[in-house]
This record gives C-alpha cells, sequence and structure tokens, in this order.
C-alpha cells in the first residue's frame, strides 16, 4: 500500500501583492544578502533588514567580538544525548532569547545531518546517527527558537554528512536511504515544528549541487509543505541554474552569482519572473514573521517566560553526559570521604567547550574541570592538578587574565586601526588576543592594524609566544622585532584560517611574573571577496619531555583517594572544514591513563570530544564518564555528576566503536569526486547490527546506551491495540520502576522488527523513546508513540508491507528485550 501527503502551503495575499509591486531590480535585489550577516532593506515598503547569525550552540550576532559575549551552550551531540525533546525546546529557546539580546532575526541550526561516519569531522555539531533521534530533538529545537519569534534554519539540506571537498563533493545517494535516513532527518522540523527556513548544503547530491537540486522543490515545498526560505550555505549559490530551483536566498553579499545576472536571465526568459516573484513572497513572509516589515504582525507577539542560560547550558551538560563504566559503583564519589583528589589531563585545566568553525561563540566566562571540582570539592580535599600530556597543537590564545593593555591601563589589548598615510582612523580595548573580523568591525579605509598588549609570564622558564594570521605581519616582542614577512595560508576550506590561521612562534625566556610586550602590525589586503581577517597572540605548549609529564602525573595520582583523568580532543582534530584521519586521541593520552590506571585502581576518566574516540584502556579503569563538549558550565556539569550533585542523564546518540577497523560504514573521501552512500540504510547502529549478525565486530558501547546511578525495572509493556491499518500510529506503554536508592531517570525505547519481510531491512531500528524521572521505590508509567512510518520503507512513495512486525521494548539498541506484535493490514 502506497500512502502520501501534502501540506498546502498559506500564503497572506498582502504579502504577494506587496512582492508584486516591487521592479524587477528590486526584487533581485532581495534574493542576495546585503553584506555578510543580513538582508537588503527597502525602506519605502516598510522592510527591514533580517539579521541572520551562526548558532547552532550559541548565537554569536554579527560580529566574533569577544565584547560582545553569547551563552555557549553544549554541543549538539552532547544535546542529543539527552533524548529529551523538552530540553530541546529550551536549548532552542535559549537560542531564541540571545538572538533578540543581539538584535538578530534568524539562528543558523540545528546541524541535523547525521553521524554517518564516525569520522565526520563535524558530528559535535550534528545529533545523532539515528533518524528518529535526530527528527524528534531538531523540531523541538525548532520549536523552541521559534517560540520566542526568532526563525530557526535547519542544516545543511542534504547529505552534507563529511567535510573532505565539501564544496564539491557528490553524495550519491539511492532513493530508499535519502528519504528514511537523510531525508526524515529534517522531516518534523519542518512538517511539525514548522520551520521558517532551510539551508541548503554546498555539496551535490545525485549529481546536482544542493543549491539546484530538485530536492528543494520534492519533497521540501511540495510533500512537507515548507513555505519558509531556502537559505543558501555562505557561497553555496554557484549559478544563475539554482535560480530554477527553489532556492531562495544567497549568502553571502551584496556580490554573489545573482544580482545584475538574474535581472538579465529574468528578462531573457530563461528564469521566469514567477519564479522570482514566489522567492521574493517568501522572503517577505519572513521578514513579516521576524517582524521587520512594517504593517504586518509578527509570528510571536508575546515572549514566553524567560529561561536563565547559564543554569540551562549547566543542566543541558549534565543531562548530555553519559556514564558507560562504573565499576564497583565508584560514581558517585562521596566528598566526606575524600582527603586527596588528583586530577589530571591538558584538558582538565583548557577544556574545549565548544567546536571550531561557524559554530564558533565567546562565552564571557568557561568553567573548566579543574576549576569546577575545585569549586565544587571541600575545602579540606587536597586537589592537585597535573597535565600529563599534551592535547592542544598550536599557538593557544593568552588567558584574559594574563593580558594588560599598555595604553588604557586595563585588562586585555589595544587595537588600533591606520589608513594609506599612517593616520590612526580609530582605536579600540579588547580583551582577547584571538581577534576575528568576518564582514564587520574594521573601519572603512583601515591599512594597518596595530595590537598593543602586555603579557605575564605564570612561571619560570622558556615559553614559545607568537602570531597567527594570513599575510603581512610584523611581531614585535619587548622591543624586538622578532618577525617581518608574509603568512600564507595553505587551506583549500573557506574561513579556515580564521581558526586556524598560520603561525609563527618565538622562545622566550621568563622569570614568573615577569611582563612581556606584545605587539603586532598586520596589514590588510589590498581587496577581498568576502571581508574576513584574524590575528591570534598566543602560546603554544611545547613539551621536552612528554615521559617526564606522564610521570609526575603518575607520582599525583598514586597518592590520591582518586584519580580525575580529562582526556579529549583538539581544534586540529575536530572542526568544520575537515574530517578525522582517525578515532585516536591526540599525543600521548592513551598512555597517560594507562600509567595513571596501573597505579590508582581508582581512576576516572572523563573524555572531553564531541564524537567517538578509540578506548584502549576502557577495561582497565573504573568509571568512564563522556562529557562531550560541553559547553561553557562543562566544569561545573562534571563536577556535579562525579560528586553525585546529579546523575549522568545521557545516553549515546552514536555507536562508540573499540577499533577503527571496526567500525562498519566508515568512508568519508570523495573518489573521483564522489561518495558511494553504497551501505544504503544500514548506517549507524543499523550498519553495526547487520554486521554482527553476519559474524562481525559489535561496538565497544552501543547507539542508546547510558548507566545511571540507581537502576529500574521495566514492567510488562502493552500497546493500545493489536493491529492496524497502513498509516495508523500504534502507543506502547511501559511501567518503570525506580528499584535503587536514589531519584533517577530512565529512557525507555522502543525498535522495530520484521522477520520475514520480502523488503531489505535493518536488524531492527528505532521507532520512539520516552523517558521517566523517578523518587526510590517510586512507579511511572512511559508511554511512546509509534508513528506510522515505523512500518513504513520507501519504494515509489511510502509503501506497508501487510503482516506481523515486532516492537521491542528496551534500554538500547543491543539489549535484551521485551517483544509486542503488531499486525498492518
Amino acid at each position: 500500500m502506497t500512502v502520501t501527503a501534502t501540506t498546502p502551503i498559506a500564503v497572506d495575499p498582502r504579502i504577494r501583492e506587496l512582492a508584486e509591486s516591487l521592479t524587477l531590480e528590486q526584487q533581485v535585489s532581495l534574493l542576495t544578502g546585503a553584506d555578510v550577516w543580513s538582508t537588503v532593506e527597502i525602506p519605502e515598503i516598510g522592510l527591514r533588514r533580517i539579521v541572520l547569525s551562526d548558532g547552532p550552540a550559541g548565537v554569536r550576532g554579527e560580529d566574533f567580538d569577544e565584547r560582545h559575549d553569547s551563552i555557549s551552550l553544549p554541543s549538539s551531540s552532547s544535546l542529543s544525548a539527552a533524548w529529551s525533546v523538552d530540553l530541546a525546546r529550551r536549548y532552542g529557546q535559549v537560542l531564541g532569547q540571545e538572538a533578540h539580546r543581539k538584535g538578530v532575526h534568524v539562528v543558523l541550526g540545528p546541524t541535523i545531518n547525521l553521524h554517518r561516519s564516525p569520522l565526520g569531522g563535524r558530528h559535535f555539531e550534528c545529533m545523532s546517527e539515528d533518524p528518529v533521534l535526530t527528527a524528534q530533538l531538531a523540531a523541538g529545537y525548532v520549536t523552541g527558537v521559534q517560540s520566542t519569534g526568532i526563525g530557526a534554519t535547519p542544516k545543511h539540506f542534504i547529505a552534507n554528512d563529511a567535510e573532505t571537498d565539501r564544496f564539491t563533493a557528490d553524495s550519491v545517494v539511492a532513493e530508499r536511504p535519502l528519504r528514511e535516513l537523510y531525508l526524515a532527518a529534517f522531516e518534523q522540523a519542518v512538517t511539525e515544528a514548522k520551520a521558517w527556513l532551510v539551508m541548503s548544503s554546498y555539496n551535490s547530491i545525485n549529481g546536482t549541487t544542493a543549491s539546484e537540486n530538485p530536492l528543494l522543490e520534492t519533497p521540501l515545498s511540495t510533500e512537507w509543505g515548507f513555505d519558509g526560505v531556502v537559505v543558501s550555505d555562505w557561497t553555496g549559490v554557484r549559478s544563475i541554474d539554482a535560480a530554477k530551483a527553489h532556492q531562495d536566498l544567497e549568502m553571502p553579499g551584496p556580490v554573489g552569482s545573482w544580482g545584475p545576472k538574474l535581472v538579465a536571465a529574468v528578462k531573457s526568459g530563461e528564469v521566469s519572473r514567477e519564479a522570482i516573484l514566489e522567492k521574493v513572497t517568501r522572503i517577505l513572509r519572513l521578514a513579516a514573521r521576524v517582524g521587520v516589515l512594517e504593517g504586518f504582525e509578527p509570528a510571536v507577539t508575546e515572549q514566553p517566560a524567560e529561561i536563565d542560560g547559564r543554569s540551562l547550558a549547566r543542566e543541558a551538560a549534565v543531562r548530555g553526559s553519559v556514564l558507560v563504566r562504573n565499576e564497583g559503583n565508584l560514581l558517585p564519589l562521596d566528598a566526606a570521604r575524600l582527603t586527596r583528589v588528583a586530577v589530571v589531563g591538558h584538558n582538565a585545566a583548557e577544556a574545549r567547550t565548544q567546536g571550531g568553525g561557524s559554530a564558533t561563540v565567546m562565552p564571557l566566562r568557561i568553567v573548566s574541570p579543574l576549576e569546577g571540582l575545585r569549586e565544587a570539592l571541600p575545602d579540606d580535599v587536597e586537589l592537585t592538578y597535573s597535565r600529563g600530556a599534551k592535547v592542544a597543537d598550536g599557538l593557544q590564545e593568552f588567558p584574559r587574565t594574563s593580558l594588560s593593555n599598555p595604553v588604557a591601563g586595563v585588562p586585555g589589548l589595544r587595537v588600533s586601526f591606520f589608513d594609506a598615510t599612517g593616520a590612526e582612523i580609530s582605536g579600540e580595548d579588547r580583551l582577547a588576543s584571538h581577534l576575528i573580523w568576518f564582514g564587520v568591525g574594521i573601519p572603512e579605509g583601515t591599512s594597518r592594524i596595530r595590537i598593543q598588549t602586555e603579557w605575564t609570564a605564570p612561571d619560570d622558564g622558556v615559553h614559545h609566544l607568537g602570531v597567527g594570521t594570513v599575510g603581512e605581519v610584523k611581531l614585535i616582542l619587548d622591543g624586538d622585532v622578532v618577525f617581518d614577512g608574509e603568512l600564507i595560508d595553505e587551506h583549500d576550506v573557506l574561513g579556515a584560517a580564521l581558526f586556524s590561521p598560520p603561525q609563527k612562534t618565538f622562545p622566550v625566556t621568563t622569570t614568573a611574573g615577569q611582563r612581556v610586550s606584545v605587539e603586532a602590525i598586520f596589514t590588510l589586503p589590498e581587496s577581498q571577496v568576502i571581508p574576513f581577517s584574524a590575528i591570534l597572540l598566543g602560546e603554544e605548549t611545547v613539551v621536552d619531555d612528554a615521559d617526564a609529564e606522564i610521570t609526575a602525573a603518575v607520582e599525583a595520582a598514586r597518592e590520591a583517594d582518586v584519580a580525575v583523568v580529562v582526556v579529549g580532543t583538539s581544534a586540529a582534530i575536530e572542526s568544520e572544514g575537515f574530517d578525522r584521519k582517525d578515532l585516536d586521541l591526540p599525543g600521548h593520552q592513551d598512555r597517560l591513563v594507562a600509567a595513571v590506571a596501573a597505579v590508582n585502581p581508582r581512576t576516572v576518566v572523563v573524555v572531553n570530544s564531541g564524537s567517538p574516540v578509540l578506548m584502549p584502556w576502557r577495561n582497565a579503569v573504573d568509571a568512564i564518564l563522556l562529557g562531550w563538549f560541553g559547553g561553557q558550565e562543562f566544569g561545573a556539569a562534571i563536577a556535579d555528576v562525579l560528586l553525585g550533585a546529579e546523575e549522568p542523564g545521557g545516553r549515546l546518540p552514536t555507536s562508540w566503536p573499540a577499533a577503527l577497523e571496526d567500525v562498519p560504514v566508515l568512508n568519508t573521501t570523495p573518489v573521483d569526486g564522489k561518495v558511494h552512500y553504497e551501505e544504503g540504510i544500514h548506517v549507524g547502529y543499523r550498519a553495526w547490527l547487520k554486521q554482527a549478525a553476519d559474524g562481525g565486530a559489535s561496538p565497544a558501547y552501543p547507539f542508546g546506551f547510558g548507566l545511571g546511578y540507581t537502576s529500574f525495572d521495566l514492567g510488562a509493556a502493552s500497546t493500545d491495540v493489536a493491529s492496524v491499518e497502513a498509516g495508523e500510529d500504534v502507543m506502547v506503554s511501559v511501567p518503570v520502576t525506580n528499584t535503587g536508592s536514589r531519584s533517577g531517570r530512565e529512557v525507555v525505547q522502543v525498535y522495530v522488527t520484521r522477520n520475514d519481510s520480502a523488503v531489505d531491512r535493518p536488524v531492527r531500528w528505532l521507532a520512539g523513546f520516552g523517558s521517566v524521572t523517578l523518587e526510590p521505590g517510586a512507579t511511572g508509567t512511559v508511554g511512546i508513540r509509534v508513528p506510522a512510518r515505523a512500518f513504513a520503507h520507501y519504494e515509489d512513495g511510502w509503501q506497508y508491507e501487510a503482516g506481523q512486525f515486532q516492537l521491542l521494548v528496551g534500554r538500547h539498541a543491543e539489549d535484551g528485550f521485551q517483544e509486542l506484535t503488531i499486525e498492518v493490514r
């Protein structure tokens, strides 16, 4: 049986009339951005600009200015690990609040591409390997953002599941996996949450670049009823052909592939006037919704009750943390019984709280795990810290507390802008030593930028200070010119040098507390297609004796009641713009963990990564907590969980392998420009289950897995019906009892399987989930809706194979399940 559905697009006739009143030139001007972050305004019709801002885990605004700080929420992989639509909704609401505070109308998030391969470099910014989990959380996120009157932008549409050659790669995907997996992840954000925008991706899909692809029409606009704006990824529109598709807005501007060329194409008949009118109507409709079109009431006129952003950041980090090992119930730690705690690891003191690239925001303050534990432990508990193994490579910006502005006499730096004659245009006092200008912030007419600061050395020794940028720069340390030349950008990824510029470092011998004058003079390039520049002043960690660092950490751990080792990835491992080469922890971190565990049986490892890493030592330590990129309150949340103030609430949103060679779907590298999705519908845990059924390896930790601090009993599950017509939902009820000694949350998952199918199907696939929080001894009921689509497959439309399906009720993808039978007629 085939079932299809369409949703009519609501059109306010006044908006259509307004669009028709514009000249062709005015209409086309609206279709390309006015600048990097906003759209064109037309005052004569009461249209102000629409401001867009990067998300998806914080709203940066139009600049990268640290003085304009943002709430930094945990990464999307952390949010997904919470398995909570309600948390996703409140997360989105905080982003909406932040957008209002920053004068932003559109948040460019959520990122909901699937974790097809664990090598995907941007998976920290995406949600999960499963389309059902992703779709429900994405819908919650979009609902939360738009409840504040701010537009949300699910991205990147579609099959943009890796970063290698991301501008040119062609994702070759058969129709069935495209529909059942990659499009399904987006569908609820459009059909249920009614997203006001969707971002098209850089890549091609089956030979046609995303901004020109017919998928923007069907299913997006026709079947799903999307009446919003399709905005391009930045520079994602490549030709006039995109105007013939359902691509509406080209970003950035003002120079792009449309403009006068598109006017000419319309006049020649190459592009229809009706296509232009439809795009303009959609943009004006968005303007009305976000309140920048006079004469139209915004979509939201009353704001929801405000949520405290810092509190939500901490809660989300707690609820997304996943406990995957807890031998002997080592966790939670009892602070009253501790006398000495050894904290070990580079990421303990310099945690990665967000991923690199366009997701970057500037929080006012970041709490590291070391700081979080120091704050939470009683004063009489001795806490030691050892770096143990270097993680971060290259220059890291100076700690803000180490900088003094020599001009203003306040903390930070002095930045001065000069014209070509050497006259000073203006100056400003800044706080951070990594300065990024993307579209705004540099005064017109600037030829050179001078940065001045005094850095205070934290200790005696040799410190490697330096500069990172692209172009002509002079670096002066304590009055000596140590570099005067050009640094060349060797990246082939747009904007990569903003976050990881080419660098030069120089050794400086200091005593503790000594002030070192640091000055950089940067010459702007004569012309840029997109105006962006970055200057990084900082210090590179250089370790002369890795064994000595590990030995020092081992000695500290040997004498401690418990050792907390924080390991993780670096900006060179997980970031927008490139994929991972392997899943190893960088540097000597594996050696470090093994050495600490050998001398202290009470070793806890906190993993600070955005997506899976290999843990060859996992069976040698007593506890492993996955903390992801935990946002600005990461350290406070880790302390909450380790010391038992909160329980780890997360379940894995993606499978974690034991070895790279075990991973069933791995490749992200195009061959002859193409990435073939040869695995079809068998992605993530589906691929692992298929591999195991054929005698292959299983993951170290399966999808949906996670431990807590109490225990639960799942009672006999039941359904509201025994059989359904094709297209009908099923409700599953599961009684849950907390059989442990403290309050806790259980996540119940329902999978579907079919034993005698004529159709190729996964071994099992997620259909729905729900959760309950219970006090000790209490019983509650979890109700889970299994949507009709869970029983369907795509073959020239959604098809329903009649017969019996089994519903499997459990806690993760490889659990021992309760089984219920449903007859589909």
